[in-house]
């Protein structure tokens, strides 16, 4: 069996296996979930990361300063490798599939019925969590908690099949540790020129 059978098979049988989840998308239980899911998504976000990088200027609370920033460059990175992702795969999102689920190269659509592949809100939710637990350990449960609740709606919705949220999930995870490297190493850079300044100016004024 070709590579492209085989994908387009797989496709299929995980569009079969979650059919009662998607059932479920009318549901009372699932529609009132639905605010945590547009809670996920990247405007609601940023402004999280925004808002937090924010206070924490304002109350002089370096903890809070990091996160935020963590926050907002973890959303942002997750952001540019989803929707790379997205336009490298074309995938027919499970409530508009009906009985024929597509799955095939990507052509770069902007049609969002056709997008599934990775689930953005998932990723965005992820690499948010994982920023927070970077800061605050103590609330890494319940950030995640929150960000895995978000990514399991979205296949109860049927906006998503399990994979896409897996592929989500793993693009967020990526995003907060590159993001977190990056503003790490300009972190020491940073307090290298300082300490440099500091000896220099010390060198020059001896007491």
């Amino acid at each position: 069996m070709g590579k492209k059978k085989a994908v387009k098979k797989a496709a299929a049988r995980e569009h079969e296996a979650l059919a009662p989840l998607h059932q479920l998308a009318g549901s009372t239980a699932v529609r009132a979930l639905t605010p945590l899911a547009k809670a996920t998504d990247e405007p609601p976000l940023l402004a999280l990361g925004v808002g937090t990088l924010a206070l924490g200027v304002l109350l002089r609370r370096p903890a809070m300063t990091r996160s935020g920033a963590r926050m907002v460059a973890s959303h942002l990175v997750a952001t540019g490798l989803k929707t790379l992702s997205k336009a490298s795969v074309d995938r027919v999102r499970p409530n508009a599939a009906g009985d024929r689920p597509a799955l095939g190269k990507g052509h770069g659509t902007d049609d969002t019925d056709r997008n599934a592949f990775p689930s953005g809100h998932t990723a965005g939710a992820v690499a948010v969590a994982e920023s927070i637990r970077h800061e605050a350990p103590g609330a890494s449960t319940p950030a995640r908690l929150a960000a895995g609740a978000a990514g399991a709606l979205q296949v109860t919705r049927g906006a998503h099949y399990a994979s896409d949220v897996v592929a989500g999930a793993a693009i967020g995870f990526l995003s907060e540790r590159l993001a977190s490297w990056a503003l790490d190493a300009a972190a020491r850079r940073v307090e290298r020129q300082r300490d440099a300044r500091a000896e220099a100016e010390a060198e020059a004024h001896p007491s």
